[in-house]
């Protein structure tokens, strides 16, 4: 089979609704191909009512006809739900065959065979109807019975028979057109072609012995969990998906008798390609963790797990104790039956032997078969016990670990601890104790470390440089106040920069010429492979370029601090899908530099937002450039005059143009009008330049030498004010409406916008709340030192919700 194929696993509860087929179908359409394999099980809880019928017809209970026609209909149902009426009507016709069918077989006498035959019907019923309504969804599929391949013999584990299947899955394959083919798991069938069920957690088995067969690339195992976690998510909240896990410490850890995972799923892996993901089904797109080959290089825990209800059996020896307990362990294990742990106790010549309940009473069978040949005296059985064990290579080494773990337990009612050989888990026997505080603790003590989050930096100008110097400053106050571990790891120019995972120092940015050229492919390839826990992207530029890579950002999981005004200003289907884009991965945006510097300008508009507020108008003076400008202008020095003295300080961009056309403040305007829940566009703004567009032609030094020609102009509009006892400023407004202007204006001389301090930004919110007094917030809206403490403050804010 020389196709590369995929397998897919969708279990009970990935199935329990027709909402939950159509999402299956849908994960299907995104993340197959034509002529991968998709395993499924019963629909929801079909199987444990199959059972309960089975049970009540042995008990000749007349309610075993009631509760077939009940899952029938359940069937029926999900049919009609799913399917039109042409595509239901043969399913339908089917299933009033089948439902017909199983009577008679409860009719007849039960056998292990005729029981498993009526068990096969759940997994077949959801293969049919899936590939139905893949294929009504122009997904093309068919369905295929497993029966017809897999091949074991009945046992208490029956095991797929390798060499018996593998020829008849091919020729069933070749038969199949090239298309997804929906294949039923749990089931299959022995020599005679009687049905033979898998066990519990057979269609996960027979998914991976399905890829093992087909020689498949990979099985995905599709649940309601995104894969195995540091410990359980519904009892430890904190507890982290663990995206990669070696194969022998998933073996342990299923062997042990965690839920996720069941020891035999494992087995064909050894002797195939394939790797194994785990993955939600109800979320897609909340990681997974992927179960390779490659030993663990680690030596600590990984999982803290328990299992809520185990057994204990003790067993003792008439002779030769060491020997007959090692035999007897060994026998065991090959029957796939080896207990959770164990407790050689030699000055007594017992052997307790901890088993959850499910495989319990098949241990005890067996060890029964076995206790003549192992010289066995006494079989005990005791209930009411807990286990507790850690997992992960090495973690016997670990000795902090270790001592934790003893330490935890040492004030529990505890039976036993007992370390594997192999060193991957250490497992603690208790009588019943309620788990979740002791798993709390435990996760808790071995596993939260301070949260690595990772700095790169895009910038490092006028601002950039005051910011740097500012971290440097507050770096061990911020990681001593909020639990975190923060590294300086990149700083770039407009073409170059240094990039060190290990860590930047400022001394080492100005001492050294920098060693990374600012080619993005290159970038973002070093960016993803990042050691930390999180990494976050400072953009403190103006680059409409480097805004343009926010996006890659996001898909990257990569945070985001900006000072700069182009994305948030850029038109709004771009501007949604870059927040829709941070959403979905995970990743925040936090851009409260861009408007206003330091002042809490945005942070107020979302705070009223929150609360429950509406917010009706924003207005004010955004430009600290502007603000200067017109502060000092009182027309007895010309304002060219005035504009060169505020250039000389440093007070306009080197071409004030920049300042005097009125766009900044434009976007800074966008901005606000879309934190206030606006949909507009940079063009729905009227704006009203400074410049007019003969002067906006020209070069910088053309214009510098003619900027005597705006003295007219304003001191016309200066003198038209003052006749009216106002006063002039450039202004910026947007109303609920979306009605929105940016440009000069003239307003009374005791207007609260009338009087600022020099440099000084003023917003005024009005709202529902603040409609008779709007908010102002006031204070210098510019300035090196101001802006680099917004991006800190955004920095701060990033730690505490990291935390």
């Amino acid at each position: 089979m020389s196709v590369n194929r995929h397998v897919h696993k969708f279990g009970g509860s990935s199935l329990a609704d027709a909402g939950c087929f159509k999402r299956v179908a849908a994960i299907v359409a995104e993340h197959t191909q034509a002529q991968d394999l998709i395993v499924v099980s019963a629909a929801g809880k079909t199987t444990n009512r199959l059972i309960n019928i089975i049970e009540l017809a042995k008990q000749a209970d007349n309610a075993a006809a009631d509760a077939l026609t009940g899952l029938i209909e359940f069937q029926s149902k999900l049919v009609n739900e799913l399917l039109d009426e042409a595509a239901a009507k043969p399913i339908l016709t089917a299933l009033d065959g089948e439902h017909h069918q199983i009577a008679s077989i409860l009719e007849g006498e039960l056998t292990a065979f005729t029981c498993n035959e009526v068990l096969s019907f759940g997994e077949r019923w959801s293969a049919r109807l899936l590939a139905a309504l893949l294929s009504a969804q122009d997904c093309q599929a068919e369905w295929l019975d497993s029966r017809q391949f897999f091949k074991a013999e009945l046992s208490t584990q029956p095991q797929v028979d390798v060499a018996q299947s593998a020829p008849l899955l091919a020729k069933c394959l070749a038969e199949k057109a090239a298309c997804r083919i929906v294949v039923t798991g749990f089931i299959c069938s022995d020599s005679e072609q009687r049905t033979v069920t898998l066990g519990r957690n057979g269609s996960d088995y027979s998914a991976t012995e399905l890829a093992a067969l087909a020689d498949a690339v990979s099985t995905t195992i599709w649940s309601d969990v995104a894969g195995i976690y540091s410990a359980d998510p519904r009892l430890v909240k904190d507890a982290v998906l663990l995206e990669n896990l070696a194969l022998n410490e998933a073996a342990e850890l299923s062997r042990i008798g965690t839920s996720v995972l069941h020891a035999r799923t494992l087995e064909p892996l050894a002797r195939s390609r394939q790797k194994v993901n785990l993955r939600c089904s109800y979320a897609p797109n909340d990681g997974q963790t992927l179960i390779h080959r490659k030993g663990a290089n680690s030596h600590s825990a990984k999982i803290v797990t328990s299992v809520d209800n185990v057994v204990l059996l003790e067993l003792t020896f008439t002779e030769d104790f060491s020997n007959n307990a090692t035999a007897l362990l060994e026998a065991l294990a090959c029957s796939h039956l080896a207990p959770a742990t164990r407790h050689k106790h030699s000055e007594t010549g017992s052997l307790r032997m901890a088993y959850t309940c499910e495989l319990v009473d098949e241990a005890l069978a067996k060890i029964d078969q076995l206790a003549s040949q192992f010289h066995i005296q006494k079989i005990e059985r005791s209930e009411g016990y807990s286990l507790v064990a850690l997992v992960g290579a090495g973690v016997c080494d670990n000795p902090q670990q270790c001592y934790q773990f003893f330490q935890h337990l040492a004030e529990q009612p505890l039976e036993f601890i007992h370390s594997s050989a192999d060193k991957l888990s250490l497992c603690a026997v208790v009588r019943k104790i309620t788990l979740e505080p002791l798993l709390k603790d435990l996760h808790s003590h071995l596993f939260k470390q301070k949260t690595k989050l990772g700095l790169v930096v895009f910038g490092k100008g006028n601002i950039g440089s005051q910011w740097l110097e500012l971290f440097s400053q507050q770096q061990a106050k911020l990681e001593q106040q909020h639990q975190i571990e923060l590294c300086l790891a990149g700083v770039f120019s407009s073409k170059a920069g240094h990039l060190d995972f290990t860590g930047l120092a400022l001394e080492q940015l100005n001492s050294s010429e920098a060693d990374t050229a600012l080619i993005w492919p290159e970038i973002f390839d070093k960016l993803k492979r990042h050691p930390y826990d999180e990494l976050a992207v400072l953009d403190i530029t103006a680059s409409e370029a480097l805004s343009a890579y926010y996006g890659e950002f996001a898909r990257h999981g990569f945070h985001l601090i900006t000072a700069n005004k182009h994305a948030g200003a850029s038109e709004q289907a771009n501007y949604s899908a870059l927040q829709q884009a941070f959403s979905d991965h995970g990743a925040q945006w936090l851009s409260n530099a861009t408007v206003g510097a330091g002042l809490p300008v945005q942070k107020s508009i979302q705070s009223l937002r929150d609360s429950g507020d509406e917010i009706h108008t924003i207005s004010g003076i955004f430009s600290g450039t502007l603000s200067w400008l017109f502060q000092q202008y009182d027309g007895t020095v010309a304002f060219s005059e005035l504009l060169a003295d505020a250039l000389n300080q440093g007070l306009t961009e080197p071409d004030p143009r920049e300042d005097l056309s009125g766009k900044d403040v434009q976007r800074k305007l966008l901005i606000l009008a879309r934190e206030a829940g606006l949909q507009l566009e940079l063009a729905d703004i009227a704006l009203s330049s400074l410049v007019p567009e003969h002067l906006a032609a020209l070069t910088v030094e053309q214009f510098l030498d003619s900027m005597s020609e705006l003295d007219q102009s304003m001191l016309e509009a200066f003198n038209d004010a003052k006749r009216q006892g106002k006063v002039i400023r450039f202004l910026a407004k947007v109303n609920q409406k979306g009605e929105a202007e940016v440009g000069l204006s003239a307003i009374d001389a005791l207007h609260p916008f009338a009087n600022l301090k020099p440099c000084d930004n003023v917003f005024a919110i009005e709202s529902l709340w603040y409609k008779q007094n709007p908010l102002v917030i006031q204070g210098p809206g510019a300035g090196r030192e101001v802006t680099a403490g917004a991006i800190q403050a955004d920095l701060v804010s990033l730690c505490k919700s990291l935390k």
